[in-house]
């Protein structure tokens, strides 16, 4: 008897234990093929700048690809909280898909830190944090440089999600309140070949610029059909097409577009007094360094700025519990909202209470193709 109560109290011992890792584990999903697989592989890529340990602690990932579906992402994340038990979710790549996954998030009490930015309502994004810009930091830099080419009309091609419909709703507020009208308004989605009905709309409507809202290689597509079929205007892009995909399928057809995004990709171009100067080039002689000069991209500079935030919470949590515990979990969260503004390569982030976004008005720049490279506006 007596025997068979030690065994079971070394059971026990054992068990608290394990409970309590060694490692912290995070699940990553991404749209690592489908439609927005031009996404995902970037941010993919970018972990191969990550260290093996984050505090002190050896990390171990589970990467896992969503195929651009949303029932796939939640499907994956439900997953890496039951199978897995990680202590913070990525992703996805996708907003559609973060979307998704936010629920998961929120029922399991696991921190995941969106790689795209889901628009969720008030309250529902409790467990939810952004590492890509949201559509009004975009949209101030993007407005402000339309009123100073004298533009007063815009129209919009977008697509019909998730991601469309916020920039939509976003951009329209602040387009209206700095005095331009939104003239017209088309929608496609991500897996058309064709928008030339919509582009023929756009062009008749003949407003001074045109607004696409399209992601990767995807975002070529539509600016090209609008050039194509005579538009003699200005035509800007959101964030999610400053990759080099733009320009390598698009052609001469973008040339003279502007895309805003994230300063990043544009780090020897930013001042030496802009608070992500360092870090941005950190990031870009790192990337640039495994994958070939001039190869780096908006979407794994979302990776490389992660570790940094990681880098900043993780050892806050630990003071409190240890991986692979809920308490651990929820001490993650909390210290998200209680970090302070950070320097990444993407702007300034100041997560709060009310706020997880983060993101500073001024961390956006406006970006010019020119010669088939980015050249950033002044």
């Amino acid at each position: 008897m007596k025997t068979a109560m030690k065994l079971l109290a070394a059971g026990l011992v054992a068990g608290v234990a394990l409970s309590a890792r060694a490692e912290l584990t995070i699940g990553v999903v991404l749209s690592l093929t489908g439609p927005a697989s031009g996404l995902g592989i970037p941010v993919n890529n970018g972990f191969k700048l990550w260290p093996d340990t984050i505090a002190g602690e050896k990390v171990k990932l589970v990467v896992l690809d969503d195929a651009t579906d949303p029932s796939t992402g939640v499907k994956n994340a439900r997953r890496l909280v039951t199978d897995e038990k990680v202590d913070v979710i990525l992703g996805s790549s996708t907003t559609p898909i973060s979307v998704a996954m936010a629920e998961v998030a929120a029922e399991s009490g696991t921190l995941q830190i969106a790689l795209s930015p889901p628009p969720l309502p008030p309250g529902k994004d409790t467990w939810t944090f952004r590492m890509a810009h949201s559509a009004t930091v975009i949209a101030h830099p993007m407005v402000a440089h339309m009123k100073k080419h004298g533009i007063k009309t815009v129209g919009f091609l977008g697509y019909i999600d998730a991601y469309g419909e916020s920039w939509l709703k976003e951009f329209g507020a602040v387009a209206e309140a700095a005095g331009l009208k939104l003239a017209a308004v088309e929608r496609f989605q991500r897996t058309d070949t064709s928008v030339t009905g919509q582009a023929l709309k756009l062009v008749s409507a003949n407003p001074d610029a045109i607004l696409v809202v399209a992601s990767g290689s995807g975002a070529a597509m539509p600016h090209r059909a609008l050039v194509e079929r005579g538009y003699k205007g200005k035509i800007y892009q959101t964030h999610a097409a400053a990759s080099r995909d733009l320009m390598r399928v698009g052609g001469k057809d973008v040339e003279g577009g502007y895309v805003v995004s994230g300063p990043a990709t544009v780090a020897e171009q930013l001042p030496d007094d802009n608070p992500s100067k360092k870090p941005a080039m950190d990031y870009v002689q790192k990337y640039d360094r495994i994958y070939g000069a001039g190869m780096r991209n908006q979407f794994a500079a979302h990776t490389y700025d992660t570790l940094l935030v990681l880098q900043k919470v993780v050892p806050m949590a630990l003071q409190k519990a240890k991986p692979g515990t809920k308490e651990f979990r929820a001490a993650l969260r909390d210290a998200m909202e209680n970090f302070g503004p950070l320097p990444i390569s993407q702007g300034v982030l100041n997560y709060t209470k009310t706020d997880h976004w983060g993101y500073t008005k001024d961390s956006a720049v406006v970006l010019k193709v020119v010669n088939g490279d980015w050249q950033v506006e002044k």
